[in-house]
This record gives C-alpha cells, structure tokens and sequence, in this order.
C-alpha cells in the first residue's frame, strides 16, 4: 500500500502548520478573489482528510463565524463608518455627531466604495478564521499535546482540557436526551431543558474529578530543582522572544511594512522561544507513548503552506515597486477585481494536503475492533 493511501494518523503540528501558513498569506492581501481561493483550499481539505470525531465536525462552526465576521463588519461600515467614495448607493437618516468625533458617524450617506472596503476587511479576517479552523477540525487536539515541547506542557493540557470540554458537552447532552426519549419523557421546552442540565452538568463534575485523580496519579506538575540563574535566563530569553515575535508579526500583517523588516525578528524571536523552551525543558521528565512519527507527507503539507506564504509574501515584496501586482493583492474599489496566475499556482500548492496527506482512520472503526478484541478475550 502507497504510503498516502495508508491509513493513519498524521502529525498535528503538519496540520498547524499548514494552517498558520495560509492564515499569513491571507493577511497580505485584500483581493476576495484570492481570498475566496484560501478558503476553497481549506474546505477541499477538510472534505477529505476530517476524522469522524468529535473534534472533525468544527469545521462549520468557523464557516458560520467568518459569515458573521463579515456581516458584523459590514453592518459597523453602515452604521458607524465613514462615507468614502464617489458612488451614492443609498442615503439612510444619519445624526450629527460633535467635531471631536470627526470620522465617525451614525446613519448618512452609504458608498459603494466604502461598503466594498469593509466586505474586504471582512473577508480576509473570516479566511483567517476560516482556515485556523481547518487546523482544529483536521488535527486531534489528545495528539497535538503530545507533540508539545516539556516546557508547555502544563499550559498545553489546559488548552487541550478546554477544547475537549465543549464537544464533550454536546455529547453528554445527546446521549441524556436519546435516554430520556427511550424513557417516553418529554424533551422539548424549557422545563426539559431545565432538567436536562443537572445530569449534563453532574458529568462534567464527576470527569473533572477523575481527570484530576488521574494527572495526580501520573505526576502531574512534578518539576526538578532548577536554580535561580537559570530561572531568570530563562525569562529573560521568552520575554526578548515575546518582543521579537511581535515586532515580527507586525511586519508580517502590517501591509504598509516591509516584509524583510518583519520576516527576520520573527525568525529571531521564534529561535530563542525554541531554544528557551529547550532549557526550560530539562527540568520536566515527561515521556511520550507511541509518538506520533515525521515523515513524507508531514514534510509535504508543512512545505504545501510554507511555499504559498512564500508565493505571496513574494507577490507583497514585488507590489513595492509594481503597481500591478499592488493592484493584484488590494485591487481598487471601483473595479472588478483580477486573479493572477502566481494565485491559481498558489492554490493548487495549497491544495495538496488533500492528496499527500494520509485518510485518517475510522474512530467508529477502532472502537468496533476493539469492542470485538474484548468479546473475544
């Protein structure tokens, strides 16, 4: 069997990746076109490689929250933004606001310009969403703490805990539901659903309880003894890389910046995190069963991300200085606006992960396997 068409897991941190990447690319340009392309990308991708898990239906809870973006964005250009451009669309009562509130306003004048500005805005903060969400419906959040360095492993059970919490509760509440249904009680109106959140709420106690039993009983939050200079080195190399990375990332989702002023201090910045979470590492015994191996396809849907970043932070890098490629990433609000090929060539990298990535197996699967393992033991 080919080693794409085998069915396993891959590593999440390929996944975050990936995502990360695309999130990037779509904070250098305003072109719904090539936006519209990310979020196609990211679907095609979810369709095909999402595990029938709790974690794989989240997908469209981003979808509906980029819609919501959008239109939130949309609605505050109506309501509060100011009337740029030259094409009246409709005039709505409008109230007179003071000069100190100059840029401001309620109601007024509405212009094409304008409205098509903040539905860009829109957009390229819901492919953001959009695409960080094909990561949390592709990647198993159990595995991705695994893959978290000792440093942050405390911080990565937390975060882990929290995401588990909400998929969990919908499914304490359907499997109560489907019990009262056999019962021949009523589950629809607000006494019901009273009633439904004391057993909904009893669970989640009763899990919290083990789950902490549990982390006792394994060693959780033990620590080596670990000196007072290497404590303050350690801070002091996180909190220059906190600096760094934000200097970084600024240049990176700063249109007006130069990437080559951003580019390098995240590099910096990411390169002292990772050496200081590796000294803070060795203070933390931690050991991993069955880790979750590197290999071709994560080599290759970590590189399908990376070089559509590199595609258009190349197309930003050359908007400096052409004015068709400016005119490419942030099209006018007056015309339509164009697809390049370098977006088409970048969306087909992008897409790759669809066909390079492996099926990952059948939760329902395992869990009949191991149900007959047991039966037969």
């Amino acid at each position: 069997m080919s080693i794409f068409q085998r069915t396993r897991w891959l590593h999440p941190v390929a996944w975050w990746i990936w995502a990360l990447s695309l999130a990037a690319a779509a904070t250098r340009v305003t072109n719904p076109l090539l936006l519209g392309l990310l979020i196609t990308a990211a679907a095609i991708v979810v369709a095909r490689r999402k595990p029938d898990a709790p974690w794989g239906k989240s997908f469209e809870f981003f979808l509906v929250l980029g819609l919501f973006i959008i239109v939130i964005r949309v609605v505050f250009q109506v309501v509060f933004g100011a009337a740029t451009g030259s094409q009246l669309l409709i005039s709505l009562p409008g109230i007179s606001l003071p000069s100190w509130m100059s840029g401001l306003r309620i109601g007024g004048p509405i212009m094409l310009e304008s409205l098509l500005g903040a539905f860009y805005d829109g957009l390229r903060l819901a492919t953001i969403a959009i695409v960080i969400g094909a990561a949390n419906s592709l990647a198993s959040p159990s595995r991705l703490l695994k893959a978290i360095p000792s440093a942050l492993y405390e911080l990565g059970v937390s975060v882990v805990v929290a995401l588990s919490f909400i998929p969990q509760l919908i499914s304490d509440a359907v499997r109560i539901r489907d019990m009262r249904r056999l019962r021949g009680r009523r589950n629809t109106g607000l006494r019901a659903y009273a009633t439904l959140a004391i057993p909904v709420l009893a669970g989640a106690l009763d899990r919290s309880i083990n789950l902490a039993a549990s982390m006792d009983s394994r060693g959780y939050g033990r620590v080596n003894n670990q000196s007072s200079r290497s404590r303050r080195l350690v801070v002091g190399l996180l909190l220059s890389s906190i600096v760094l990375i934000t200097v970084g990332l600024f240049g990176l989702f700063t249109s007006d910046a130069h990437p080559l002023i951003g580019l390098p201090s995240l590099s910096i910045g990411v390169g002292i995190a990772v050496f200081a979470m590796w000294h803070s590492g060795h203070n933390r015994t931690r050991t991993v069963y069955r880790p979750d191996a590197w290999t071709l396809p994560e080599f290759l849907v970590s590189a399908a991300g990376v070089l559509t970043l590199g595609i258009y932070l190349w197309a930003d890098i050359r908007a400096e200085t052409d004015l068709s490629f400016w005119s490419q990433l942030h099209p006018a609000l007056n015309q339509w606006p164009s697809l390049p090929l370098w977006g088409l060539v970048a969306f087909a990298i992008s897409l790759t992960p669809a066909f390079t990535s492996p099926p990952p197996p059948s939760t329902l699967g395992s869990i009949n396997d191991s149900q007959k393992v047991g039966a037969g033991t």
